[in-house]
């Protein structure tokens, strides 16, 4: 009776760390297990969203605000456009607002960030941030260095 006891101590014990590893896994990848919160949309066109995913975090001042929901492009001006929930925490937003596609270190994850603006106008649920930076692709600022430094070799 005892060892029956043990087994199914231990078993319990395995039960809770594989489960402890799986919730551990949906936070890291950006699911969610239970219903989100109250959210709404915003949007933003960048010229350039190489390496921007969905799921990707949406940042002001450094903390998680939201997420990348949809990257899609844009018919009209050939822009990409990124759709993104926000927490409804911060849907005091003012509509200058820019939103700039930043890296995680120096070879880190894509995420957008925010950043506030002046304007007395505020975001509503479907609004567009108009001023935006895209993403810095590093292949092409080594390239524009290399070119710059022949060209000098060359003069």
């Amino acid at each position: 009776m005892q060892i029956r006891t043990l087994e199914i101590g231990v078993g319990l014990f395995l039960l809770a760390g594989l489960l402890a590893l799986l919730l551990l896994a949906l936070r890291v990848s950006g699911l969610s297990v239970g219903a989100g919160q109250d959210t709404y949309k915003l949007y933003a066109n960048f010229d350039n969203i190489a390496g921007l995913t969905v799921r990707a975090k949406v940042t002001m001042a450094g903390v998680t605000i939201g997420k990348v929901t949809a990257i899609d492009l844009d018919r009209d001006s050939y822009t990409g456009r990124v759709t993104m929930e926000l927490e409804k925490r911060v849907d005091n937003l003012p509509a200058d607002s820019t939103a700039s596609i930043l890296t995680a270190g120096l070879l880190g994850e894509k995420y957008v960030g925010l950043s506030v603006g002046g304007d007395d106008a505020v975001l509503k649920d479907g609004g567009t941030i108009h001023d935006t930076q895209s993403s810095l692709v590093l292949e092409d600022l080594i390239g524009k260095f290399l070119i710059n430094s022949v060209n000098k070799e060359a003069k």
